[in-house]
Parts: C-alpha cells; structure tokens; sequence
C-alpha cells in the first residue's frame, strides 16, 4: 500500500492487494467509518506484514456485533457477523504459512470486525487482525478508481 499525503485531513492511498476492488483511494483521517463504509486502519504486526502497515477493509461488524464461526471442513471456518456470512478462513496462506482462526463471540466495545469480499483477504477472520481498536482506525476510505 502505498500513501501520498494530501494536508493534515487526507491520503491518497494506492490499494496494491486483490482484497478489495479498486486501486486508489481517498482516506478522510479522523473521519469514524460506520457499518458497511470503507475504512483505513493500522495492523498491528503479524502474519507477515509489519507493525502500522495500513490496511483497507469494509467496517462488517460493530461493538455488539456477534461473531460466529462453523467448521466447513478441511481446516476452513466460514464467519458470519449477526448471523451474515463476511469470509471462510483457511488454515493456510499461499505461502503454506500457518493461519490461525480469528476470535468469535460478541464484538467489544470500540472495536469493529473489518472484512474484505475476495476468498484471500487478510482480515479479522486471521488472529493477527483480529477485532480493530477503533484507535488503529486511521479515517472513513472512499474509491476513486
């Protein structure tokens, strides 16, 4: 991902990933995504990116939101938040790496469950993403191109 600073309240971000659809796109820092919006946060280190690398996803699940996982067979989860289906974790990355599952149950408060569409998306149904701090959350994304 790359990031072109635009003043002190915008990026240009350049989505370099097949996670989600689009290549560039506008971060609003400071704006608070809601459910469904495209938001910009920091990941927190793991599963082979680095600490504060900055991430794209759709805001899938809220505080409150529950967070359920069922066994679909050879090591894959699919995960549903308040009961709609957000992805299917795989027990390994393309690499071969290891994948953990990611956390179920009720989503705490000022944290959110963030998910992309594409079947290799690295999001909150991995461990190493997990449920997002809201204050990872670097602003509201919108897609130029």
């Amino acid at each position: 991902m790359a990031i072109i600073v635009l003043g002190r309240n915008f990026y240009l971000s350049i989505n370099v990933s097949h996670s989600i659809p689009g290549t560039l796109f506008l971060v609003h820092k400071g704006a608070m995504p809601q459910l469904g919006d495209m938001a910009a946060f920091r990941h927190t280190g793991g599963g082979g990116y680095v600490a504060g690398s900055l991430f794209l996803k759709r805001i899938a699940g809220v505080p409150g939101s529950m967070v359920t996982a069922k066994d679909s067979g050879a090591g894959f989860r699919d995960y549903f938040v308040d009961g709609r289906f957000v992805g299917r974790a795989k027990p390994v990355s393309r690499s071969g790496e290891p994948l953990k599952p990611g956390p179920e149950g009720v989503i705490p408060p000022e944290h959110y469950y963030m998910a992309a569409d594409h079947p290799d998306s690295f999001d909150s149904r991995y461990d190493a993403i997990g449920w997002v701090a809201q204050d990872q959350i670097v602003g509201k994304a919108y897609r130029l191109f």
